[in-house]
């Protein structure tokens, strides 16, 4: 886990703030009534079990979904509510990377990252390839600018999809899953990368994993939702959470235990 305290001990205004958030899916309600910020430079991790609502949370963040009631605040604009023109500021500051990279499979690497400098720019093509080629050097892919996605591994698809993401030089990334699918030494590779980018840069970064290893390695700060609270029951640092929860949701899940422990015979 990295060393610096989190920005969030440190009296920062927030860059995101979830209010008063419930959220779900037709009828069913996975989130209710759900609040939390976001510092400016920290690493927000947020975990939990299988379906306890991690990645409908992130959805509801980037303004994917509309929520139920609450809302959601990137320094200060509603991403649900926003005009045109808000949201046109809000996709700049926003940078988002999936579980499987999205990456468009007929469009080279290259093309992929110059996407939103083109939609959202208008800087001329020199300039493009550019910063295209900047931001593949920043996650160890320079010079695959013409490969596409097909001709890479799993993990080089995931970076490259951070370059992508690192496009337009947000003031926020968000992360789904970005160790899910990858072997231990890959998914520490991105580990080290993630940490690097925000101390590097100091963009703010919110990550959804339920990967012990990688949560113990990148995150200044967690919050845990369970999934039969719909909501928080845990927010710190992840260390301190492991060894000192008095809540056994908290105390399993950090140590890797069951949810309930069967009685030994007699």
């Amino acid at each position: 886990m990295a060393d610096d305290k989190t920005p969030a001990s440190q009296g920062k205004k927030p860059v995101a703030v979830v209010d008063r958030l419930t959220a779900g899916y037709g009828e069913n309600i996975v989130l209710e009534d759900v609040s939390l910020e976001v510092f400016p430079g920290e690493i927000l991790v947020i975990l939990g079990e299988s379906g306890c609502g991690k990645s409908t949370l992130l959805k509801q963040m980037i303004g994917i979904y509309q929520p139920f009631a609450g809302q959601v605040l990137i320094n200060g604009i509603n991403i649900h509510t926003a005009d045109e023109t808000e949201q046109v500021k809000l996709r700049r500051q926003i940078g988002v990377t999936f579980q499987a990279g999205a990456l468009f499979g007929s469009m080279t690497l290259g093309e992929n990252v110059a996407l939103p400098l083109q939609e959202y720019t208008d800087l001329p093509e020199e300039e493009i390839d550019r910063i295209v080629k900047m931001k593949l050097g920043m996650v160890n892919l320079g010079g695959y600018e013409n490969h596409l996605p097909e001709e890479l591994s799993g993990g080089m698809q995931k970076r490259a999809g951070l370059a992508r993401a690192l496009a337009l030089d947000p003031k926020v990334l968000f992360f789904d899953e970005p160790s899910a699918g990858l072997d231990p030494v890959t998914a520490a590779e991105i580990d080290i990368l993630i940490k690097g980018i925000n101390a590097g840069m100091g963009i703010t970064m919110v990550v959804v994993t339920h990967e012990l290893q990688s949560i113990f390695n990148i995150a200044h700060r967690v919050i845990m939702i369970d999934r039969e609270a719909r909501g928080l029951i845990a927010e710190g640092d992840p260390r301190e959470l492991q060894e000192h929860s008095q809540d056994s949701r908290v105390h399993n899940f950090f140590n890797r235990l069951p949810s309930r422990m069967k009685e030994r015979e007699l």
